[in-house]
């Protein structure tokens, strides 16, 4: 065996442990939510929501660019945290038929485009699975890793390697509460503190329901700066400098009444360490400071069609789409772009305390 063959045999065993060591980290990543991380799950049955048509998904580079049902260019912000704490797979889409055996041990997507915490949120496309209906699929899984691994080892690899990521929330507001003519009377019936006192009592329910299913490492993502995204500037005919008020107004409320909620429950919920991911002044940030970051606009949907920001109809093989998609911080006109993304999964994995806390994701991973 010549010293060539010797150092390339040694340089393999070093990456396979170091490849270990950061597999080891992070076990499985379990995604629960709204489009913002739907990793295809609307696929698979019928509903409005729907993204599996080009030109989304055109820089997701494990599909050859083809569309995944991913509501992006290219991947979301949970694709990329799993992938930079090391995960050797995405998580697959809980409803794809593939979901099965030993493929969920890298973690299960049960998001889904139009889900909220309200089971009536999103009843505009018809189907859409909220997170309650989220949460009985992952107890199906649940069953599954039992199965897979044993009991007792199904538990340890939920409690010590497993990330459960949570963004939901938006969609409470747009497609429910702030809904054009169909809300009315739910606004009227309802204040906007009863509402919101009713989301935060769902969530409670569902994020201890799934501590009970053995889940202690979770990241929940509070709602981003909705009156700013490019389909509320269209409607409302603003300048692109301008957000709508009432939106990001219930949004910092909400986001008040989610951090407290988190702070009771990891007093309230042995072993359980819940993070909050501060989405809204992230995406604020970046729609604030977008040439900072290298962006062109803030304000226009890269893909879309309809008023001065392309605003109003969902991206599409119809769509006008920009030459170049990393110049933006909407792919369209609710979702950010695989740049956006980028920039928003790297400062959850490595940032501050004003973005993420009490720790970062990179800390959770080895609590």
């Amino acid at each position: 065996m010549n010293s060539q063959t010797v150092v390339l045999i040694s340089l393999f065993y070093i990456s396979l442990a170091s490849f270990g060591r950061g597999d080891e980290g992070l076990g499985a990543s379990f995604i629960l939510g709204d489009s913002l991380v739907d990793g295809g799950n609307n696929n698979f049955f019928s509903t409005l929501s729907k993204a599996n048509m080009p030109p989304n998904g055109i820089d997701f580079k494990a599909s050859g660019g083809n569309p995944t049902g991913r509501y992006t260019n290219g991947r979301t912000i949970g694709d990329i945290v799993g992938e930079e704490l090391g995960q050797p797979n995405y998580a697959i889409p809980f409803l794809a038929p593939n979901s099965t055996g030993k493929a969920i041990l890298t973690g299960v997507n049960y998001a889904s485009g139009g889900g909220g915490i309200m089971n009536q949120t999103g009843r505009i496309f018809v189907n859409r699975l909220s997170m309650d209906i989220q949460i009985d699929y992952f107890n199906i899984t649940r069953k599954q890793l039992d199965n897979l691994l044993g009991p007792s080892k199904a538990r340890e690899f939920l409690i010590k390697k497993s990330i459960f990521s949570i963004t939901v929330g938006a969609n409470d507001f747009l497609n429910n509460y702030l809904l054009p003519v169909l809300s009315i009377g739910e606004r009227i019936s309802e204040s906007p503190d009863a509402f919101i006192d009713h989301l935060i009592s769902n969530l409670r329910g569902q994020l201890t329901r799934l501590y009970k299913l053995d889940a202690r490492k979770f990241v929940i993502g509070n709602v981003g700066p909705i009156g700013c995204i490019p389909y509320q500037k269209t409607i409302n005919q603003l300048n692109s400098d301008q957000c709508v008020d009432l939106p990001n107004k219930l949004a910092k409320q909400y986001n008040g009444r989610l951090k407290d909620l988190l702070t009771e429950l990891n007093e309230n919920l042995p072993g359980s360490t819940f993070v909050l991911a501060n989405v809204y002044d992230l995406v604020l940030e970046l729609i604030t400071n977008y040439a900072k970051y290298g962006f062109v606009t803030a304000s226009r949907a890269c893909c879309g069609n309809g008023g001065q920001f392309q605003g109003i109809i969902p991206c599409g093989p119809t769509s006008t789409m920009c030459s170049d998609r990393s110049k933006y911080v909407f792919w369209d006109p609710y979702h950010p772009s695989e740049a956006a993304n980028l920039i928003i999964a790297k400062k959850l994995i490595d940032g501050e305390t004003k973005y993420i806390s009490p720790m970062n994701l990179r800390q959770l991973r080895d609590l």
